[in-house]
């Protein structure tokens, strides 16, 4: 019987002398690493992975993919897409059933949901070491995966996108005292005011800007920090969101940020913050994710997790996603 790996290769030798045939300098679409007879290539890898994918809708339209996990119609999934509205399942018999949000990890963006079904087949996690240059498939519910690439940077850290409490810094001196506040952003809404000095942020004293600003980058858009202040000679603490700025606040000029996502292309909606994260360069839609990451045996490798840019797309290494896993059961199990 022929291993996964002497198929793909087989298949690779056909298509390169197929394009060697070719009158043309210029390769055909078919051969492009997104096109059909490449994709025709791993179908022996989809094979053995759809029965362990879902895609998942809301209100009738595809957010995310499904990754079975166990045989009770358990499914982890990227928690953003999910937005309010009525949740439902494709099978990979072509069924439409109910579905339900357990739980979710606002952490690393997973949620785990229960499918209305029976027998599902769940995914086989890899276990052996990721290398650079490895091949990374993104299985679907079709008979070809979704995409094909290659593992571009093992697990590091994505930092989050820069999010802002809202306020300027007085730059005359190193003290973090408050210059202005910026409208709609958190400070603001907190009762923030000019003049204010921070002396703790989450607990961590302060005495210069620099180092609150250090603090506040490990924070994401939308979570709220605690910080410190002092009026006059009174103290006082405010629980400030923090909020990523759009175009024409803070600076951000509002064509440059159009240009860019044009050029980027649809990204997820949570596309950074991720404490372990490998980088491959499948070119992936937002509702590709959620579902696995998988070698050249059907082995999930990792959790797709966000389409971060135009040649980047991250996914939760296995083991992680596993850890992840075990916490939204349990959190699921509790009263």
């Amino acid at each position: 019987m022929k291993t996964a790996l002497s198929i793909i290769l087989t298949a690779a030798l056909a298509l390169a002398a197929a394009a060697q045939d070719d009158d043309y300098p210029s390769l055909p679409h078919s051969l492009y690493r997104s096109g059909q007879r490449v994709l025709d290539a791993f179908a022996p890898v989809s094979a053995r992975t759809r029965d362990s994918i879902v895609e998942l809708d809301v209100d009738e339209d595809t957010v995310a993919l499904g990754t079975v996990v166990d045989t009770n119609g358990l499914v982890l999934t990227k928690a953003s897409e999910l937005r309010a509205g009525k949740l439902t399942c494709w099978l990979p018999n072509g069924d439409e059933v109910p579905a339900q949000l357990l739980a979710s990890d606002d952490s690393e963006d997973v949620a785990l949901v229960r499918v209305k079904a029976a027998g599902l087949k769940p995914i086989r996690w890899a276990t052996n070491q990721l290398t650079e240059g490895q091949w990374a498939i993104t299985p679907g519910l079709a008979d070809t995966p979704q995409a094909v690439g290659i593992i571009s940077t093992l697990t590091h850290r994505v930092r989050p996108q820069r999010a802002f409490i809202g306020v300027t810094w007085n730059r005359q001196t190193s003290v973090p005292i408050v210059s202005s506040v910026q409208p709609g952003f958190g400070a603001e809404k907190a009762g923030v005011m000019a003049g204010d000095v921070i002396l703790a942020v989450d607990g961590t004293a302060v005495t210069n800007w620099q180092e609150v600003a250090e603090i506040l980058q490990g924070f994401r858009d939308g979570q709220t920090v605690h910080i410190r202040f002092q009026r006059e000679k009174k103290e006082f603490d405010a629980a400030i969101k923090l909020k990523a700025p759009g175009p024409g606040q803070l600076g951000i000029n509002a064509f440059e940020s159009e240009r860019e996502s044009r050029f980027s292309g649809d990204v997820s909606l949570r596309s950074q913050g991720f404490e372990q994260a490998i980088q491959h360069d499948t070119v992936l839609e937002p509702w590709q994710c959620g579902g696995p990451l998988v070698n050249l045996n059907g082995e999930a490798i990792g959790l797709n997790i966000a389409r971060a840019n135009r040649v980047a797309t991250y996914a939760l290494p296995a083991d992680l996603a596993r850890k992840v896993l075990a916490r939204l059961k349990a959190d699921a199990d509790k009263p």
